[in-house]
Formats: C-alpha cells, sequence, structure tokens
C-alpha cells in the first residue's frame, strides 16, 4: 500500500514538472521567435532559459518513462533464458537499475556541490547554476527509488512494450 501510494504520488509530481518545464520551454521559445519577427531581434536570454527547462522535461521524463515502462532498453537476449526465470530476473533487473540510477545519483551531485562551491554563473542570466543542476542527482534519486520499490515488489512494474505485445498475441490465440 505504501509503495503503491509513493509511485502514485511519485508519477504526478514527475509529471507535474515536466508538463510545466514543456510549457516553459514552449512559450520561452514562442516569444523568442515571435519578437524576433517583429523587431528582427531576438531574447538573449531565451536559449539558455530553453536549456534549463529542457533539462527538467528530459530528467524528470526519465522517471515518467520508466513509471509507463516506455523506457528504452536492449530486447535481445529477452528469450535467452527459460521463462521460468523471468520473477527472479525481474528484480535483478529492477535492483541493477536502482544501483545504476543511485551512482549516476551521487556522481551527479558531486558535480553540483563543486558547481556550488566554485560559484560557477550562467554568463547570460547571471544567476549561479548550481540549482539547475541539482535537478540531475534529484532525478536519479527518484528514478533509484522508484526502481527499488519494484524489486521490493515486482507487481507494481508496469508492463513493458514487448511484454503488451507478448500480453496481446497470447489473448488472442484464444
Amino acid at each position: 500500500m505504501i509503495i503503491e501510494k509513493t509511485l502514485n504520488l511519485l508519477n504526478r509530481f514527475e509529471k507535474g514538472i515536466t508538463f510545466l518545464a514543456f510549457a516553459v520551454l514552449v512559450c520561452v521559445m514562442f516569444a523568442d521567435v515571435a519578437i524576433r519577427e517583429i523587431t528582427g531581434t531576438g531574447l538573449h536570454w531565451s536559449r539558455q532559459i530553453g536549456v534549463y527547462a529542457n533539462l527538467f522535461v528530459v530528467m524528470f521524463g526519465l522517471g515518467v518513462a520508466s513509471s509507463e515502462g516506455a523506457h528504452l532498453r536492449p530486447k535481445f537476449a529477452d528469450h535467452w533464458l527459460p521463462e521460468s526465470w523471468n520473477p527472479f530476473l525481474t528484480r535483478i533487473q529492477e535492483a541493477i537499475m536502482s544501483l545504476f540510477c543511485l551512482l549516476f545519483a551521487i556522481v551527479a551531485f558531486q558535480v553540483v556541490v563543486e558547481t556550488y562551491n566554485d560559484a560557477v554563473q550562467s554568463i547570460v542570466l547571471r544567476v549561479v547554476v548550481w540549482p539547475f543542476q541539482a535537478v540531475i542527482p534529484i532525478a536519479f534519486l527518484l528514478t533509484s527509488i522508484r526502481h527499488l520499490f519494484y524489486t521490493i515488489d515486482p507487481s507494481h512494474r508496469p508492463s513493458t512494450e514487448h511484454e503488451r505485445v507478448d500480453e496481446k498475441s497470447n489473448g488472442d490465440d484464444l
């Protein structure tokens, strides 16, 4: 019950952030193009805002894709092992993904700390960069937590596109 509620909350949060960031990206780029067409010169800060908004879209979109079972994964070895091993292999796969994302979160956090300590600023916007970079370890940590929950209870794991196709073809045979 706690896992399901946490995953639902996490999913709503990531979808909301992704939607808002995409809306900012679209609005800023539209305004830049419109002003460029009207005045002949665009908004000098629009590209930088677009990059930051895109960072939010991509990083939180990772969690959205993961929650929908839509993330990319290699499929060439799906049938190399017996199907009876699938429950165990699913847990192993999710545990590896959780550890992978946790490792990336740690490395990204170290980069953010260095950027913070060096007081790196955006030349265009004249603001410190680390709050925008902090999105990266946060997104990887949230994705790590999601896959940890899938490891603990695989029933909350979304079916992948491959599994949906298999289920559909099995249902058609009946």
